[in-house]
């Protein structure tokens, strides 16, 4: 009798974990970054500039998980709390001198900028002013003092640890940048680099670098080669080549990088990081401009994240890739100067891609055909027990309306628990903006690009531009209707098959 009420015991306990195997409504934590990642621009001089919501959907729709806005907006930080994208804001140059001359103006910037939104929204860094020693010269002495007065308000209120704070620097304070061993910055700007220096690496900060090897191809007058500075292979005997390491580079890019990281060696600062806040290609341009075409920009920014992404690292730093923000998400039709300038975005300002960038192989982030391509299905071998669960959730608490499914109706057949599943998985994954978090379950599904559906399936067809228009709309906690009673039901009827399958596995030990 005892051992009767041991295994009844057994089966409860077994019957509560079942219920609680299901998937937790909400998108597990994401892990801390490992490695390098691929970041995105926004820039809002558009004439018809999105919504941020909108906004949000395409880059949920992209997966892209990393980006920098060029000043604080409130608008794009509500949209972007509880989304776990993470977000490097912007001190606005004109907004430099007053941070930099009083600790209660950075305070007040902070609390408004920061505290108010954190940690709802991932906030990661500040980037204090852009590119502030080459375009706003003036406003080089107080640079230094606008990133330490930030930085103490973020340490009064105890996310110094948790928030960066950085000011991003172009290429252009590198002189003799090539070879890269004999990089080294203006040292008319040094009383300004040293300092910087000194306070990035006393706070496990990086060095923020803007790296384009576009304008350095246009300004060298044919001596670098259009391949080299497009990622393109080229043979060992076009490989540019550092006559006092040895070293081979294959790419602009790389040796820019490298560059930065002797040029402040030659400062004796060698354990500070380096993260590009901003590199790409334009893909229209003026007649003097023959090389901003939408095959350079697709070439680049495809091989540029594929170099990225795969690690490769430098060749002064094998194996330690650098993190990169692509210029930009949109095309910026009202920005000020050439053609080309308004022309470095992935997207045009109604979320259609300036063009397909070529990322087989590359992972899902920016894979940017915005049909809706990307679905969540049932993985293959998955354990049927383990799918009715998850199917039992997604009709339950997931709240997707699961009548379609019903006996008689469209999507009913076939009457199985994978293409039912199929169904449940695809509508919570787009109903989620294509979140690849939201296609889990525990285990048993996964993204793919194949078309699983035998009906229309919610969220997964209509003219939807990347996510940013999915037409579904999830029934209520307390939702009497019709679809929530057989939501009810499904989930009942899978409970009860596992119920006896743990009944017929007690009756065998007895």
């Amino acid at each position: 009798m005892a051992s009767l009420l041991h295994l009844l015991l057994l089966l409860s306990l077994s019957l509560l974990v079942l219920a609680s195997a299901a998937p937790s409504p909400s998108p597990s934590p994401t892990p801390a970054d490992e490695g390098a990642y691929i970041g995105v621009n926004i820039g809002t001089d558009l004439s018809d500039m999105p919504h941020p919501t909108q906004v949000v959907a395409l880059l949920k729709a992209q997966q892209i998980r990393h980006i920098r806005l060029y000043d604080a907006d409130p608008g794009m930080l509500i949209a972007l709390a509880n989304t776990k994208i993470k977000v490097i804001i912007s001190v606005p140059n004109d907004q430099l001198l007053g941070i930099g001359q009083s600790n209660s103006t950075a305070a007040n910037w902070v609390k408004r900028n920061v505290i108010a939104h954190y940690p709802a929204t991932t906030i990661t860094a500040i980037s204090v002013g852009s590119e502030v020693l080459t375009s706003l010269s003036n406003a080089a002495p107080i640079l230094v003092s606008a990133i330490k007065n930030v930085h103490a308000a973020l340490l009064s209120a105890n996310l110094d640890r948790l928030i960066k704070v950085s000011t991003p620097l172009s290429t252009s304070l590198i002189l003799d940048p090539f070879p890269p061993s004999q990089a080294f910055f203006n040292r008319s700007l040094n009383s300004v680099i040293v300092p910087l220096l000194s306070f990035l690496q006393s706070t496990n900060s990086y060095l923020m670098m803007n790296v384009y090897p576009y304008y350095d191809y246009m300004q060298s007058n044919g001596v670098i080669p259009l391949d080299y500075a497009l990622f393109k292979p080229i043979p060992p005997n076009k490989e540019a080549v550092d006559a006092n390491t040895l070293v081979r580079y294959s790419n602009a890019f790389d040796a820019m990088v490298d560059a930065t990281y002797f040029a402040m060696a030659f400062l004796n600062f060698t354990n500070v990081p380096v993260l590009i806040t901003e590199s790409g290609w334009p893909s229209k341009g003026e007649t003097n401009e023959p090389d901003a075409t939408l095959d350079n920009a697709n070439t680049y920014n495809s091989n540029l994240i594929r170099h990225v992404l795969n690690k490769t690292g430098t060749p002064k730093r094998p194996g330690i890739a650098v993190s990169t923000y692509i210029y930009e998400l949109y095309n910026e039709d009202t920005k000020p100067g050439s053609l080309s300038e308004k022309n470095w975005g992935l997207f045009n300002a109604n979320g259609e891609p300036a063009y397909i960038l070529r990322l087989t192989n590359s992972g899902s982030v920016l894979a940017n055909d915005t049909t809706n391509q990307t679905y969540c299905t049932a993985r293959e071998g998955a354990d049927p027990k383990m799918l009715q669960a998850a199917l039992d959730w997604a009709c339950g608490p997931g709240k997707i309306d699961c009548s379609p499914i019903k006996q008689g109706e469209a999507c009913y057949e076939p009457d199985n628990v994978i293409a039912h599943a199929n169904y449940a998985f695809d509508t919570y994954y787009h109903q989620t903006g294509n979140n690849p978090d939201a296609c889990d379950f525990n285990g048993v599904a996964s993204i793919t690009t194949t078309d699983p559906s035998t009906c229309v399936f919610a969220g997964s067809r209509g003219d939807g531009r990347n996510g940013a228009s999915v037409n579904i709309t999830a029934p209520s906690a307390n939702s009497t209707t019709s679809s929530g009673i057989q939501n009810e039901l499904y989930y009942s009827r899978g409970m009860w098959s596992i119920f006896a399958a743990i009944v017929l596995n007690v009756a065998n030990v007895l």
